[in-house]
């Protein structure tokens, strides 16, 4: 196989192809550095925190794969991924991990004493959320714990603490990745019935829709608190109602439960992340 043969596999096997993930986790920490920096967070921790976020994200998929490298091969979305279809090892895929976090807790000790502290758990959070979709149904709360690390860290790097209010930014934001990695998570129900792996899709059954709205609708709440602690304005506010509109917009497309329509509402919340981070920054601008 040739070098470029290879990196494209590396690329793959990262996600690079596939930035909805990046978008995901990217839109949260933008979320706590804007309101940590009260609209002007350092030009040095915004470059850190984005290139972590796409290295960790990366690092992420990369040892998913490797968790699920006896799964992926029995569902059809995932059989030719790399691991799975044996164009990269176990080892290339942990070697790959390894190098990832390395690279970004480099990033990190640029950082406060208690930022490179925290990014230990952030790593801990990353390393074994693949495996818990065997031992339990409830996975995605534990990827909102994951993908919303960056928030804590940030208000450190910012603030040089993290106070209440992350936490309950944190807590919105592990609502809102139950809502929309539930909605992923039925795109794969069938298959992952088959093979044993376990999701909220499951539990929550024929539930399903009226539970992503749930959770949607206590992410909003969550985020309407953080707004009135840090005395946000109504552009913010705004930014709240249209991501309300684009959580509507998913019951939608999730109303026949067909594959395409629950992928469709699961990339739709990019928009709702963008929106929650067009409404800070309107509520910045208005303030200047």
């Amino acid at each position: 196989m040739t070098l470029a043969l290879k990196l494209k596999d590396y690329a793959q096997l990262m996600r690079l192809h596939r930035p909805i993930g990046i978008l995901l986790l990217m839109w949260p920490t933008l979320w706590a550095l804007w309101i940590a920096g009260q609209g002007r967070p350092d030009a040095h921790i915004f470059v850190v925190f984005v290139l972590g976020v796409v290295l960790m994200r990366s690092a992420g998929c990369v040892i998913n794969d490797y968790a699920d490298r006896d799964f992926d091969p029995h569902v059809a979305r995932t059989r030719d991924r790399p691991v799975a279809a044996g164009r990269v090892s176990p080892r290339e895929a942990l070697a790959l991990f390894a190098a990832l976090c390395l690279v970004a807790f480099a990033l990190v000790l640029t950082l406060t004493r208690l930022t490179v502290l925290l990014s230990f758990a952030g790593a801990f959070l990353a390393a074994t959320y693949p495996f818990l979709k065997r031992y339990t149904h409830l996975p995605q709360f534990y990827l909102g714990m994951a993908f919303g690390w960056g928030i804590p860290m940030a208000f450190a790097a910012e603030t040089g603490e993290v106070p209440g209010l992350a936490w309950i930014l944190f807590a919105a934001n592990i609502c809102w990745s139950v809502a929309y990695d539930t909605a992923y998570a039925m795109v794969d129900r069938e298959d992952d019935l088959k093979v044993g792996v376990k999701s909220t899709a499951i539990l929550f059954g024929r539930h399903d829709r009226a539970m992503v709205l749930l959770f949607h609708i206590m992410t909003i709440a969550l985020l309407a608190w953080v707004g009135a602690l840090a005395g946000l304005g109504l552009g913010y506010y705004a930014g709240l109602a249209a991501a309300s509109g684009f959580a509507l917009y998913e019951q939608r497309l999730l109303r026949n439960r067909d594959r395409d329509g629950c992928f469709r509402a699961f990339l739709n919340n990019n928009w709702f992340g963008a929106a929650v981070f067009a409404g800070l920054l309107l509520n910045y601008l208005l303030k200047d």
